[in-house]
């Protein structure tokens, strides 16, 4: 904020008007206050609002309405949304290319979601890819990949993902998986560490060719989180075993490689991701060391070492955090 006395000094010096000087004066004491967060919510906020209200509408009067007035109603809706953003998107660039205005946005998100409902009403009522469902998959993990390539939505792209997910037959909410206590499933971790490594080869490759490079925070959000979960997944999977320590080390070595990454990019969001995730797996190895223990000790033990490394890891991630900041 710019100090009262300096618009004095210059209006004293002859510099600006007294008529300017109030003005000035006045705009300092009532200062423009900036809505524009609060808009996005809103409007993003009344795309998921008039998306669900649309279902309810629909699934309380189905009966009444028909099938193929519901899927004629959707697929106007998704037309029209995908007509008015090709008309007025800006020419395709590899780099960052920002939103024509600011609706722009919320009708794309509208389209695609629009036609995830389209698609999936279609293959629930009339089961037209049969029971091929990764192809009923894969086709909007496509769709949804290219509008957010071509119109630059990083929104479209979190969508993208997750129908990826989907379509390799997982889920990439983490709570999802943990809640579910699968961990015994060989198919399933291995497919989370593919998913997880594409994600994480996507970011990277998308910086290094300079396509789309501010995806990367998306590729690396999810993947990070994937790909340690699978390696804690596999590590239980294999834990009466000397395996579970090979993996464990895998998981240290990714660790240390998006560590190195993070600090050279000033991330500090991955970086915390990689702490705690390191944490957690340190934790549980020091766990199955003082397991040996006889049982009166181990607690005693446990209680010392979670209260020492908390208050270490707290201290580390507050000097990171001042480190970054100074970089």
């Amino acid at each position: 904020m710019i100090p009262d006395d300096l618009y004095e000094k210059l209006k004293d010096e002859g510099t600006i008007s007294p008529e300017s000087y109030q003005k000035l004066c006045e705009k300092q004491r009532n200062p423009l206050f900036s809505l524009h967060w609060e808009l996005k919510t809103l409007l993003y906020l009344g795309v998921m609002l008039l998306s669900t209200g649309l279902g309810i509408l629909i699934y309380k009067n189905i009966d009444s309405i028909g099938h193929q007035a519901i899927l004629a109603f959707i697929a106007a809706i998704c037309t029209g949304c995908f007509y008015y953003c090709f008309k007025h998107k800006k020419p395709f660039s590899r780099a960052l290319v920002k939103s024509p205005n600011a609706v722009f946005d919320y009708l794309l998100l509208l389209g695609c979601l629009s036609f995830l409902s389209f698609t999936g009403y279609l293959q629930y009522q009339y089961e037209v890819f049969g029971t091929n469902y990764g192809l009923a998959t894969f086709i909007p993990m496509v769709v949804l990949g290219y509008v957010a390539y071509e119109f630059d939505h990083l929104g479209i792209l979190s969508m993208a993902i997750t129908n990826l997910a989907v379509w390799m037959g997982v889920s990439v909410t983490p709570s999802r998986l943990l809640s579910s206590g699968n961990f015994d499933n060989n198919t399933l971790i291995y497919t989370y560490l593919l998913l997880g490594a594409i994600l994480l080869i996507g970011g990277f490759l998308s910086e290094r060719f300079n396509f789309k490079k501010h995806f990367r925070f998306s590729y690396f959000h999810f993947g990070i989180h994937i790909s340690f979960i699978a390696l804690l997944m596999a590590y239980f999977n294999h834990y009466d075993s000397t395996g579970s320590l090979l993996w464990m080390l895998v998981l240290f070595v990714l660790a240390f490689y998006l560590y190195r990454d993070a600090l050279a990019h000033k991330l500090f969001y991955f970086m915390l991701l990689v702490i705690l995730y390191s944490y957690a797996a340190f934790s549980i190895l020091v766990f199955r060391l003082l397991d040996n223990f006889k049982d009166g000790d181990v607690i005693y033990l446990l209680c010392l070492y979670f209260i020492i490394s908390a208050i270490a890891l707290i201290l580390h991630i507050g000097r990171l955090n001042k480190q970054m900041k100074s970089l």
